[in-house]
């Protein structure tokens, strides 16, 4: 697990800013209104910071940028580091700025004085979440980077404040680490060994074998793994922190990697295949927040565990399975794998765990990435309060989501010829067609929504958040959903 940068609270202490090693952050508004740490840090480097604070490059800086002064007269300090922050910024300029810092930083100590601005705790998180760097595989793996220290008027409120969303940024890091990993490490024994562990924070973890999925009926699913030596396998998370109300299901599709089956995909690019178990790290992460803040809902997360491999036990293009079910779906292209395993996976949740409401994430598509590129993903629904609680709870946390069309009028492209159901109706509308095909295992009273993740589990450039790779898109989210949806309702009630 790469570990998150230690954050401590402390009380400010003006009197030893000339002591301080590392960089010193100051918060200054864009009207360049110095409050107390600032004019003191000002006072020590000798008018330094009013000096910064006329210059036209400072005028230039958006909320949440930083001006760096390097090696400041009158302190020890090596950088006074200057953000552009408002008293009362936004959650997303706070957590600009706290990334901001984290690059300024680098892997040495950062102080930072709020001079009572607000969102300290948000800040702190954008300083953790940008301090992230997957480095488990190399010889000599990086170290954490040096604990930052942030001077504020009440170290209680600050760490209460905190105590949540360090927990967000755990689940985080998780998902982060789950979908760097490399399939010759994480292939579905170890992925299943990893979500056990969190037996120790409080999650019931049931880990359900390839012969228990066969007497199960899940023909689907096993058809993906069947041509892989790794063994498939469903594992059941739950956190049982509500009352007796039924549990918010989440599903993920875990296929650790993914060479299209006999359906071969091209060599260029298979090699970010290892991420295509998204959707099941984002389900972890989320399990893993969920335990560490003791969160007062029921929830429960299901992955499916495959991996997609060409051999002679492999499925056929032209194959026929049947669900879990009952509906025969005929297998076009084997590489339209992820829905087969979600299809079995949701099937099996409504008739155990008889949820409330059910959210998958899947890598999915292709066809969502030219929809929607790298900055969205997309979004299907058949409740439209579920829906949109879920979009309200995407747009405070920053995380990209965009509703899309579900209608009957796309069944007709997956219908099948010689079974029920075709699992893929070709090119045109690919990712709603994916999601009409998931639609046939949610029964029409079940609150469920599609989120197809293909376009940011893993990015090739910097995110505000994060660096390129893993993302850990959808933790924060969901999060933020089960805070506001569930966790309210059972106070309301």
């Amino acid at each position: 697990m790469t570990d998150l940068r230690d954050i401590r609270f402390a009380e400010t202490d003006l009197d030893a800013l000339t002591e301080v090693p590392g960089k010193v952050a100051v918060l200054v508004p864009a009207e360049g209104t110095m409050g107390p740490s600032a004019r003191r840090v000002n006072k020590l480097s000798k008018g330094a910071l009013a000096r910064a604070l006329e210059s036209e490059a400072w005028g230039k800086l958006s909320a949440g940028d930083v001006m760096a002064l390097n090696y400041p007269a009158g302190m020890k300090a090596e950088a006074v580091v200057m953000v552009k922050l408002p008293r009362r910024p936004s959650v997303e300029d706070a957590r600009k700025a706290g990334a901001s810092l984290a690059r300024s930083a680098g892997k040495g100590e950062i102080t930072v004085l709020t001079d009572g601005t607000r969102r300290a705790e948000q800040l702190a998180l954008g300083l953790g979440l940008k301090g992230y760097a997957f480095t488990a595989r190399k010889a000599e793996p990086s170290e954490t980077p040096a604990a930052a220290t942030i001077m504020v008027k009440s170290v209680e409120e600050a760490d209460a404040a905190f105590a949540d969303t360090h927990a967000v940024a755990e689940g985080v890091f998780f998902t982060r680490d789950l979908v760097s990993e490399p399939a010759n490490v994480l292939g579905t024994v170890e992925f299943a060994n990893r979500l056990e562990a969190l037996r120790d924070i409080g999650l019931e973890v049931e880990v359900l074998e390839e012969e228990r999925l066969a007497e199960l009926g899940m023909r689907a699913l096993l058809a993906v793994g069947q041509g892989s030596i790794m063994p498939s396998k469903v594992v059941v998370m739950r956190w049982k922190g509500g009352a007796d109300e039924a549990p918010l299901a989440l599903v993920g599709k875990g296929v650790v990697f993914d060479t299209g089956g006999i359906s071969l995909k091209p060599a260029a690019g298979m090699e970010d295949m290892t991420m295509d178990m998204g959707g099941a790290g984002v389900v972890s992460g989320v399990m893993k927040t969920l335990a560490l803040r003791k969160a007062k809902a029921n929830v429960v997360g299901l992955v499916g565990l495959v991996e997609n491999m060409p051999s002679d036990r492999a499925t056929r293009p032209g194959d026929i399975v049947k669900s879990m079910k009952g509906d025969m779906i005929e297998v076009l292209n084997t590489d339209a794998e992820g829905r087969l395993v979600l299809a079995d996976v949701l099937w099996h949740t409504q008739q155990t765990e008889k949820p409330a409401a059910i959210v998958d994430l899947a890598t999915l598509t292709g066809a969502c990435i030219v929809a929607l590129g790298h900055d969205m993903a997309a979004v299907y629904g058949t409740d439209e309060g579920f829906t949109n609680d879920f979009l309200k709870a995407a747009a405070a946390e920053g995380e990209g989501a965009w509703r899309m069309p579900l209608a009957k009028s796309y069944d007709d492209l997956i219908k099948g010829t010689k079974g029920d159901v075709k699992n893929t109706g070709g090119r045109a509308a690919g990712s709603i067609t994916a999601a009409q095909f998931l639609k046939r295992f949610v029964q029409d009273d079940m609150p469920w929504i599609h989120l197809d993740i293909a376009g940011v589990a893993q990015v090739t450039k910097d995110t505000t958040l994060a660096p390129k790779g893993a993302t850990g898109w959808g933790v924060m989210a969901l999060d933020r959903l089960i805070r506001d949806r569930f966790e309210a309702q059972a106070k309301a009630e």
